[in-house]
């Protein structure tokens, strides 16, 4: 049976006032499995989700928000259901002015993704702590885009959970023509374009920076450095991955 929301893909998810949506189900691991459906979704604004947005939301069975958005960025169409915990985790805000000086120039391109990693450990330890605390249900990602500080957030628990890099990068890369109307919509060049020069300045691909970026990185050293619990990291693995068929079925 196809989730409610859902198209025929099973991941791509139709939310009314939303434009990039997805199931982070079905994503292959290096060991062999697969990433749970109706487990984990990245999304954009959910500011601006209507009545009919949030009952897709909630019969495709989520039931904890975590807005990556500083605080003044909030500002919601609808008051948030009241059966839905929301947590806020302020992605650019935690950064720091020291990280946001060093590294600021790289913001909205995959350049900026192993910095943040690498030098914001709190931040990425309240993110796995955020989703490995979350109530039974499906737990959604979300920023301004659904691009930047979600994919760094989804980047980071599909890495933990050994999905392979290649299926990490296509699904960045998703987001990038989902957006294109929303910045018709608020009167902004398409940011794609901007995005490609910063990188030819580089001398890379989009593809090859995200690769570079899941690189060497270990996210177990890097998360327990960063003082995340070891039953934290073990809890999101038991969320997002699907259980092995059982012995004698495909």
């Amino acid at each position: 049976m196809t989730p409610a929301g859902t198209r025929t893909d099973e991941r791509t998810l139709t939310w009314d006032g939303c434009l990039n949506v997805r199931d982070l189900g079905g994503l292959p691991t290096t060991g062999g499995g697969r990433t749970a459906h109706g487990a984990l979704v990245r999304a954009d604004n959910l500011d601006r989700l209507t009545a009919e947005g949030w009952d897709a939301l909630r019969a495709h069975g989520v039931r904890t928000l975590i807005d990556l958005r500083n605080a003044d960025e909030y500002k919601p169409l609808l008051p948030l259901p009241a059966d839905l915990d929301l947590v806020r985790i302020p992605l650019d805000e935690l950064a720091g002015a020291a990280w946001w000086q060093r590294w600021g120039g790289l913001d909205g391109t995959p350049l900026s993704l192993r910095p943040y990693l690498d030098e914001c450990p709190g931040a990425i330890a309240g993110i796995v702590a955020a989703v490995a605390g979350a109530r039974p249900g499906a737990v959604v990602l979300h920023c301004g885009a659904g691009r930047d500080r979600t994919g760094l957030a989804t980047l980071l628990l599909l890495a933990l959970v050994g999905v392979e890099p290649a299926a990490i990068v296509a699904d960045y890369l998703l987001s990038g023509p989902n957006l294109r109307p929303l910045w018709g919509m608020l009167g902004r060049p398409d940011e794609d374009a901007l995005i490609t020069a910063a990188l030819e300045r580089a001398g890379t691909t989009a593809e090859e920076a995200l690769l570079a970026t899941l690189a060497g990185f270990e996210p177990d050293a890097r998360l327990l450095a960063a003082g995340a619990a070891p039953a934290d990291l073990a809890a999101v693995r038991r969320r997002l991955l699907a259980a092995p068929p059982a012995a004698g079925r495909p």
